[in-house]
């Protein structure tokens, strides 16, 4: 898998096919999973996966690390995502479930005042389970638990599920946990489809727009943007698919602004990370 990324990345690259995305600078981190900016303070933190430090990291808008932030009461067993809300307070999602076998997903909440120090305490943790979900791990057609995005929208988060089912088709699901401290049956709002090949079309991130009017989600070389909806009521027709022209493993995406959208992927051989910026007029003008 990591040659076919590292050889797509070279053609697409090498084609041109269009000039959305803009390279702004190299990370430090080598597998940066997740990226946030925080209005309120105008920082851009990022997070690792599975296998690295409990800790989030703020960069500049070249990639360079400013600070690293240990998160003290926090385990890092697979952080995926992260997201914030209206105060300025960020999220940390460790959900992801590659094997699709995990019976302790949780969210944890990390205020922002606790963001200015050198350790971070995370102020509570979001538990959650798929009422759906009854094999752990369930039959390899069925591989429909795994999360890496989500976002946090009036006292709600919405996770994006990645499919991983044998014979994949471009199904995934949303599914909404309250933002209470506390353990919560997660509740499937919509299915919708990205497209067919699981190297492309699996969802990997999300973020939504300050004023909450247009989510956008994220894949190896594409974005989607879903809009005109009515509080959560997110509809297939209401989504919207972006070609990048740039093929890389690509782990997390947020808006800076209506106009400017932040994506960071993972280092793969000698692909990928890297820092970039997608300026949503050029992005539109790919469809």
């Amino acid at each position: 898998m990591k040659i076919v990324f590292y050889l797509l990345s070279l053609f697409l690259l090498s084609c041109n096919c269009n000039d959305a995305l803009q390279e702004k600078g190299k990370l430090e981190l080598k597998e940066a999973s997740g990226i946030e900016y925080i209005h309120e303070t105008g920082k851009l933190w990022v997070l690792e996966d599975s296998g690295n430090k409990n800790s989030l990291y703020s960069i500049d808008e070249n990639g360079k690390t400013e600070k690293k932030l240990k998160i003290t009461n926090a385990k890092n067993k697979d952080w995926e995502d992260l997201t914030s809300d209206k105060e300025g307070n960020i999220y940390i999602g460790d959900f992801g479930n590659n094997d699709n076998d995990r019976k302790d997903l949780a969210i944890y909440r990390i205020d922002k005042e606790e963001l200015e120090k050198k350790e971070a305490k995370s102020s509570y943790k979001v538990s959650f389970y798929y009422p759906e979900q009854n094999e752990f791990p369930p039959k390899r057609s069925k591989m429909l638990f795994d999360v890496e995005a989500f976002f946090e929208l009036n006292g709600n988060f919405y996770l994006f599920t990645k499919n991983r089912s044998a014979k994949f088709d471009g199904t995934f699901f949303v599914y909404k946990v309250p933002n209470k401290e506390g353990e919560h049956a997660a509740q499937r709002i919509a299915e919708l489809n990205s497209c067919k090949v699981y190297s492309k079309c699996a969802i990997t991130a999300a973020d939504i727009s300050s004023d909450g009017k247009t989510v956008v989600l994220l894949s190896s070389d594409k974005v989607w943007l879903i809009t005109d909806f009515e509080n959560d009521n997110f509809k297939q027709e209401n989504m919207t698919q972006y070609p990048l022209g740039h093929m890389s493993q690509k782990e997390g995406i947020c808006f800076k602004d209506k106009y400017t959208l932040y994506i960071v992927d993972e280092k793969d051989s000698k692909a990928g990370g890297y820092l970039y910026e997608v300026g949503m007029e050029r992005l539109l003008k790919s469809e």
